[in-house]
């Protein structure tokens, strides 16, 4: 079986693909809808200058928390009530939250509604991920979760097209009616068999405790945060303090963060769906995954000597880390495939939002080490830090490319 094969599925799984990937494409560009329009939404409440970082910083740290805590209900959610009630449940409250969100006029009214954002945000992947890899033969799956992480990033580079267009309050308008419009189109995706199976059998589904019940399925668990983190090193730290790395390299010219967040978002667009290919061509997710975080190593070393020389080259850098990060779906999808059908939605939708909270202790361990280093060499710990155990997570995990998903954890 190859990628022709693809021809032959039946619409019905087409749809969902589809349909999955769209909705990524929504959440990544509501995700990173707030870090486009910050200053200008602030401003346009009434936040004096000298407020506008602390309100920032607030209002990103309350939309974590709304990730974390929407990563924990909709995965738990999706394995007792269905895939399809995350794609439904999670698509309607951040869309209702975006348009909400047009109208504010206080921060605290903006800092609920992003909480809520977060929440909904939180389900979107990991439900698209679970639900394309129960639908899909074995060896079609890498191809399958691979166009629907593709599509999704893009959502990065529409925000950014969208922010620069038009006002704050018309953006956030235009993410709601997206995710509505999306939603008419969730009506003909049917339900994952795997699900509706065990569904009928009566399995116990969405039981917590069975991530926990001994260190060896806890490690498998706790493996696959691990392994990507370096992802979200690249995004929240290199790609973040931009700034800092620059002047660190020795730029005259500081480069944005927000276009660096842009070029990363659209080499991890292009590297997502090479990796899925990969993965495909080695029979085998670990290689995949094993290659990109080489890459990664050799790519951040390579942007600590030379991306200073120029902003094209720093923004050339940016494009280019990103695209050795882009095995961003092909982690989830091996947290999906980790793990039976009764605990798998929980898994897939918990583990990229731990990854993303990841950022906070490292964004601590970077402001501890420039309290006394630069950016370059603080940069260069946390980073080799995160690799290394990254790298040492993905040895233990077990290969999960020809494994058969349709069973449950005891």
């Amino acid at each position: 079986m190859n990628i022709r094969d693809l021809k032959t599925l039946d619409k019905t799984i087409w749809l969902a693909i589809i349909v999955a990937a769209l909705g990524y494409f929504v959440d990544i560009y509501d995700l990173l809808l707030f870090s486009i329009v910050r200053v200008s939404s602030l401003k346009g409440i009434g936040v004096p200058d000298d407020q506008i970082f602390a309100k920032g910083v607030l209002l990103i740290n309350v939309q974590m928390a709304g990730l974390l805590t929407g990563g924990v209900i909709w995965g738990i959610l999706g394995d007792k009530k269905g895939r399809l009630s995350v794609l439904f449940g999670s698509i309607v409250m951040y869309s209702l939250a975006n348009l909400l969100n047009a109208g504010v006029t206080e921060v605290w009214q903006y800092a609920a509604l992003r909480f809520i954002a977060g929440i909904g945000l939180a389900g979107e992947l990991g439900a698209g991920i679970t639900l394309v890899t129960e639908i899909l033969p074995q060896r079609l799956r890498g191809y399958g979760t691979a166009f629907v992480a593709s599509i999704g990033l893009l959502g990065a580079v529409f925000g950014g097209l969208v922010g620069d267009l038009f006002s704050w309050r018309v953006a956030f308008v235009i993410g709601g009616l997206l995710g509505f419009l999306i939603l008419l189109l969730r009506v003909g995706v049917r339900e994952s068999g795997m699900f509706s199976r065990a569904r009928e059998k009566g399995v116990h589904r969405g039981k917590v405790s069975v991530l926990f019940r001994n260190a060896r399925t806890f490690g498998r668990y706790f493996g696959v945060i691990l392994i990507g983190v370096p992802i979200w090193f690249v995004i929240g730290i290199v790609m973040t303090f931009t700034p800092e790395f620059a002047k660190a390299l020795g730029m005259a010219e500081l480069p944005s963060a927000g276009k660096a967040v842009m070029f990363a978002y659209i080499g991890l667009s292009i590297g997502d769906l090479l990796a899925g290919l990969l993965s495909q061509f080695f029979e085998s997710r670990k290689k995949a995954i094993f290659v990109y975080m080489i890459m990664t190593s050799v790519v951040f070393v390579l942007y600590l000597h030379y991306a200073g020389q120029s902003l094209a080259t720093y923004y050339a850098f940016c494009g280019v880390l990103g695209v050795c990060i882009g095995y961003w779906a092909l982690f989830v999808t091996v947290g999906a495939e980790q793990f039976g059908t009764n605990i798998r939605s929980t898994v897939a939708t918990t583990v990229p939002n731990f990854v993303r909270g990841a950022v906070i202790p490292m964004t601590m361990a970077f402001q501890f080490l420039m309290a006394g280093s630069d950016a370059i060499h603080s940069g260069i710990i946390v980073g080799s830090v995160t690799m290394v155990i990254a790298l040492i997570s993905l040895w233990k995990l077990p290969e999960t490319f020809h494994k058969d998903l349709d069973y449950h954890e005891a």
